[in-house]
């Protein structure tokens, strides 16, 4: 028997592309690019969908559904995470490889923009189930992967182990050991120090860049992070670290609140200890997963999943600052609500560029067969997210728009002149 694994629909109201094309529509519009341009931007440059035939560890064959979709490669070979979930669905794939593109052309890094997905479960499979369903999908895609054509890399529902078999499969193809195929590989088979905490640590940068501007203390101010995951932990440690005190964490079991700060080391050290879960964290009131979003913080910072904050919703919302660790935690119909209430926005395609950053650094490594240590990956991926924030800030101080927008109009400003100069169409 065969079963197909359909993947699940999206909704139009949540439809993340729609949110990414309407603030890229209003960006470009600001920008004043020619109709030509825009069209070249918003298409994307391939799409592949493939169907996966895997033989389950009961014997029995499921077929599931995967994806890969290149947007752009005109500053450099597309690169983009592997996400492992039941909801992935082509458009969210989109999207996703669109934000690529505008991120990795905010932190000014030689990459173009791509995603990928599988719709399945990774918690109700095998070790054994996940490495099939791996090497099959890098397989089915010998032709697009590649260190100077498309890079991949972790993403929700995969880590370093599924990016060693990703390696190992492409590499057998090959015939020989090719390391720089894929990033956020595990340190002994040339992943890089400091992969691991690189997302939190660049929210944790952007954040503090701003509370600088907001002439905000980071020792009399607090925070809630909402997700506990890999971006919101460490994020969530390195405010603590800076002083910020962090009122509030949360994730798939609920939001943990202490209005005189949570201690997150202690969190995630009971996490690790719990299956990967904060249920039953002491020293902290439980509240709901919305209910964080709401509290009167400094800082928000959501690193959960797309369209949390939504039109809603924002009207709720207290805090001064909100620090996307996730990608499109706000969806577009909420921009203009915060806005009119002052709170400044740190982008996702800024706030968490820090990945992707240190995914360049790793395939830099790789390329030229030399290791650098963590206190060099910090300081330069530290000033490139700080010199990131720097020109958007002073963009939306010249456009007299949201952060949002004017992290847009860099993103998009620079990849139409590359077009521009290279010609060719």
């Amino acid at each position: 028997m065969t079963n197909y694994i359909e993947p699940a629909p999206i909704k139009d109201k949540e439809n993340p592309l729609e949110s990414m094309m309407s603030r890229f529509d209003r960006a470009a519009e600001l920008l004043g690019i020619s109709d030509e341009m825009y069209h070249i931007l918003k298409a994307p440059r391939k799409q592949v969908t493939v169907g996966l035939p895997i033989t389950m560890d009961n014997g029995k064959i499921k077929v599931f559904e995967g994806y890969r979709v290149i947007h752009s490669t005109i500053l450099g070979p597309s690169k983009g995470g592997i996400r492992f979930d039941p909801g992935v669905h082509i458009d969210e794939v989109r999207a996703l490889a669109a934000w690529m593109t505008w991120k990795c052309a905010v932190v000014d890094i030689p990459y173009g923009g791509a995603k990928g997905g599988i719709a399945c479960n990774p918690r109700e499979m095998s070790a054994g189930e996940m490495e099939r369903l791996m090497r099959a999908y890098t397989l089915s895609m010998l032709d697009v992967f590649g260190p100077d054509k498309d890079i991949p890399a972790p993403d929700m529902g995969t880590g370093p182990r599924e990016m060693a078999w990703l390696m190992d499969e492409y590499s057998k193809a090959n015939g020989m050991t090719v390391h720089a195929v894929v990033t956020g590989k595990p340190l002994v088979l040339g992943g890089s120090v400091g992969r691991t905490e690189a997302t939190g640590r660049g929210v944790t940068v952007t954040a503090l860049a701003a509370m600088e501007k907001m002439r905000l203390n980071p020792y009399r101010a607090s925070a809630a992070v909402q997700g506990f995951g890999n971006v919101g932990s460490y994020a969530a440690l390195l405010l603590h670290e800076r002083g910020v005190t962090v009122q509030a964490i949360s994730d798939v079991t609920g939001a943990y609140y202490n209005p005189r700060g949570i201690d997150i080391e202690a969190a995630i050290a009971y996490r690790t200890k719990n299956k990967g879960l904060l249920e039953g964290f002491g020293d902290a009131e439980k509240i709901t997963n919305e209910e964080l979003l709401f509290l009167p913080v400094d800082v928000l910072v959501p690193a959960a999943k797309e369209d949390v904050i939504t039109d809603e919703n924002a009207a709720n919302i207290q805090a001064k600052l909100i620090v996307e660790g996730a990608n499109g935690p706000t969806s577009a119909s909420a921009d203009d609500i915060i806005n009119e209430k002052g709170i400044m926005v740190v982008p996702d395609i800024l706030a968490n560029a820090g990945g992707v950053t240190v995914s360049y650094f790793e395939w830099v490594q790789n390329r030229i067969g030399y290791k650098w240590n963590l206190e060099r990956i910090n300081r330069r991926s530290d000033r490139i997210l700080k010199d990131a924030f720097e020109k958007v800030y002073l963009t939306s101080q010249e456009y007299n728009v949201s952060m949002r927008l004017a992290a847009y109009i860099v993103a998009i400003d620079k990849v139409a002149k590359t077009y521009e100069f290279r010609g060719g169409f």
